[in-house]
C-alpha cells in the first residue's frame, strides 16, 4: 500500500520518538507498504529550521535525502492538481501545509500516516 508520510510522522519516525503509535511503527516496517513524503513537508522543515524551531544537523538537505534513501520512501511531487484541491477544502484546518497534504492525499488517493485527527474531517484515510 502506498501512503503519504505526515511531516511529525516523518521527524518521529526517523528519531524513533517515544511517541510513535505501535500501530505507525508497525505500518512503517511492513515492507508491503511504500512511503512517500510530500516536497510540502521538506518545505515546512525548511522553514522551521530558518527560524529556529527546529534544528536538523548536519542539514536538513543532508538528513532528509538520507532519510529517503535509507527508508526507501519516495519524494511527493506538488504537482497543479493538488495546489488546486486546496482551493475547494473547507477550513477545518488552518495550517497551509497540511491543507496540502490532505489534498495530496485525496487527489493521490492514498492514507497518511499522522496524529493529527483533524485530517479525519476531510475524509482522509489517517492511519495512526
Amino acid at each position: 500500500m502506498k501512503i503519504l508520510l505526515d511531516t511529525q510522522a516523518f521527524l518521529w519516525l526517523s528519531s524513533d520518538d517515544k511517541q510513535l503509535s505501535k500501530k505507525a511503527i508497525k505500518v512503517f516496517l511492513d515492507e508491503k507498504n511504500n512511503f512517500s513524503l510530500s516536497l510540502a513537508s521538506i518545505w515546512e522543515m525548511s522553514i522551521k529550521c530558518s527560524l529556529g524551531k527546529l534544528s536538523i544537523n548536519p542539514s536538513l538537505e543532508r538528513f532528509v535525502l538520507d532519510e529517503l534513501q535509507d527508508n526507501c520512501i519516495e519524494q511527493l511531487p506538488i504537482t497543479f492538481a493538488h495546489i488546486t484541491k486546496v482551493q475547494s477544502l473547507p477550513f477545518h484546518h488552518r495550517d497551509p501545509f497540511d491543507r496540502l497534504l490532505i489534498a495530496q492525499a485525496l487527489v493521490e488517493n492514498i492514507p497518511i500516516l499522522s496524529t493529527d485527527m483533524m485530517f479525519n474531517k476531510y475524509g482522509v484515510k489517517r492511519i495512526w
